[in-house]
């Protein structure tokens, strides 16, 4: 069976060494002293790999069960999810008043990373009762709020969000389903969702949906979507469960992977809804809880790289298989562990590279959506709101691509699914499909988020980069990291004047090459991450400390990254300047 070690040394030389978050002024950030956060994460993760991570595999073998209208998880999800509501774990950065801890959402996405490495499917319970709630927190009134979030905060009641029908998934303007208006305020919701993450299970007390409908009279198309708070239970003034609403579920989808969690088609015959926000400006609305989840998404496909590197690793040290070219290794044994050939080597030096740059990155974003919050930073939030498409698209394409090369380290036996390796694959493929399928991040961030606010963002972070290279410009100990990073960088800008000056006259120019584009971004940012990180191993290693290795590893592995992964732009950008021509040659008759 796999085993998870949560990543805490990784996470405090991230949190603490390069971003120095206990001396940001961010509001909350004073509390998160390196002893406090070493608590928190350690905490974290015993409860994540001593009692989620056994659970991975249950949850992958049994699955979720359809009985007379009632959804089972699988053995030992109830159970451990009550620890988990024990512990606060869900409510850990939500508002005090309605019951949470309050604490900056980058402690919260580190903690999350150990959660949906160790489980990524039961960890989507408490994950989309987060979204949920933090949607009502920010559209919903005071009424609202003081009803719903102290039970979805606490998880007594999870959340779930009702976007797509069998009809439309990406295209939400093409959507059916309806909400009649009723004399009361409240709304008959009637029309079937699909691919309902969550969407009904045992393990609380009620789900609480958002669901997305039309009100009748509306604007055309996406314009005339408007959004509802729907419970399974309908739920008086007081609090007290009441009757079951008129949602029922119709379908436990089949799925390739996260088997352990209840992805339902729900039925609603005319539910009790209520509305959230302003009539016809849903998305808007639930873009809240999108974007919180498309960040979380793209942390799925670091966490799933992570534990399934951290695998690979165990088996290539273990394996023996062959002899090293360059001499015998181990010359009591019958062959050589797999760890001592290149090729391997390169595997897994993939997969670390990618990982702990992967790790700096998302928690990089975690405090811009803290300073966003916290003090109404406007740039901050203009930056991550562009590098949301990033972190999801690039993340989980990465992410994905690192299960298979672990899977791969382990030879035929990757394939066979008593080690659990295909697992960890099938799991990381949802990533890069739901919340938003990597190709339309690549068209949100070609299309709407680079010319967001006068392309004020995007050439921020041209200027984080090259403020970066000109301070640390005469560091020799940079220099392997300085220039790699300006030149990928200037990669990103010909692409972005690419679109300037070929996107107006013909459109396909700028959108054929946007999937190449968000993974050159995607690679530029991991750089920005290397060099940050070998900056801080450096300061480190020159104060004396006592832990060198882990310092100078961290260089080795940045190195790798920088000489082997980072010119990966040059290839997207070649591809970008090829424009659509070649990719628009053929008639649709002609595939």
């Amino acid at each position: 069976m796999p085993t998870y070690t949560p990543p805490v040394k990784d996470m405090q030389f991230v949190l603490h060494d390069v971003l120095n978050v206990s001396g940001s002024d961010i509001p909350g950030y004073d509390e998160l002293e390196t002893d406090f956060t070493n608590a928190v994460l350690e905490e974290a993760g015993k409860l994540t790999s001593e009692v989620l991570t056994p659970l991975n595999v249950v949850g992958d073998t049994e699955g979720c069960r359809l009985e007379n209208g009632v959804v089972y998880t699988p053995t030992g999800f109830k159970d451990a999810f009550e620890q988990v509501k024990e512990g606060g774990w869900p409510g850990l950065d939500m508002p005090e008043e309605y019951g949470g801890q309050n604490m900056p959402y980058v402690l919260g996405t580190a903690v999350g990373e150990m959660f949906s490495a160790a489980n990524q499917a039961f960890t989507m319970y408490q994950g989309l009762t987060h979204g949920a709630a933090s949607a009502i927190l920010a559209h919903g009134t005071d009424a609202q709020k003081d009803k719903w979030l102290p039970k979805m905060v606490s998880c007594e009641w999870t959340g779930t969000m009702n976007l797509t029908e069998p009809h439309c998934g990406t295209d939400l303007g093409l959507m059916r389903t309806k909400a009649e208006p009723q004399d009361d305020g409240s709304y008959k919701i009637s029309g079937q969702k699909i691919f309902i993450s969550a969407g009904d299970h045992d393990m609380a007390d009620n789900v609480v949906h958002l669901v997305l409908a039309k009100i009748p009279g509306g604007p055309e198309g996406i314009k005339g979507v408007s959004l509802f708070i729907v419970p399974k239970f309908k739920v008086d003034d007081d609090g007290t469960i009441g009757a079951r609403n008129g949602v029922s579920v119709g379908n436990i989808e089949k799925k390739m992977g996260i088997h352990g969690n209840s992805t339902c088609v729900l039925n609603y015959d005319e539910a009790e809804g209520y509305l959230l926000g302003e009539e016809h400006k849903g998305m808007r609305a639930m873009f809240t809880m999108m974007n919180e989840a498309r960040i979380g998404v793209g942390m799925q496909g670091l966490a799933q790289a992570e534990v399934a590197y951290q695998n690979a690793v165990d088996y290539a040290k273990d394996r023996l298989q062959g002899r090293d070219v360059t001499g015998t290794k181990n010359p009591d044994g019958p062959a050589d562990p797999l760890i001592v050939h290149p090729d391997i080597r390169r595997s897994l030096m993939d997969q670390k590279s990618f990982a702990e740059g992967a790790r700096a990155f998302i928690l990089w974003g975690a405090t811009l959506i803290d300073a966003a919050h916290r003090k109404g930073d406007k740039d901050a939030d203009g930056l991550i709101s562009l590098m949301t498409p990033v972190i999801k698209g690039f993340l989980t394409d990465e992410g994905y691509d690192m299960t298979v090369l672990a899977q791969q380290v382990y030879g035929g036996h990757g394939y066979i699914e008593e080690h659990g390796m295909s697992q960890f694959t099938r799991d990381a493929r949802i990533a890069m499909i739901y919340e938003g399928a990597n190709g339309v991040q690549a068209l949100d961030l070609v299309g709407r988020k680079l010319a967001q606010d006068g392309g004020k963002h995007v050439m921020a972070f041209f200027d984080l980069v090259k403020d970066f290279c000109k301070e640390n410009s005469d560091d020799e100990g940079l220099k392997d990291f300085i220039e790699p990073l300006k030149a990928a960088s200037k990669d990103l800008q010909a692409a972005g004047m690419y679109f300037m000056q070929n996107g107006m006259k013909n459109p396909n120019n700028a959108l054929s090459g946007s999937y190449d584009f968000m993974h050159l971004f995607g690679h530029v940012c991991l750089g920005l991450m290397w060099a940050r990180m070998a900056k801080a191993a450096n300061a480190a290693l020159a104060s004396g400390t006592g832990d060198a290795a882990f310092y100078e590893t961290k260089l080795a592995t940045g190195r790798y990254y920088m000489v082997r992964r980072l010119p990966a732009t040059a290839l997207h950008l070649a591809r970008i300047q090829s424009g659509a021509d070649t990719v628009m040659a053929l008639d649709a008759e002609a595939f």
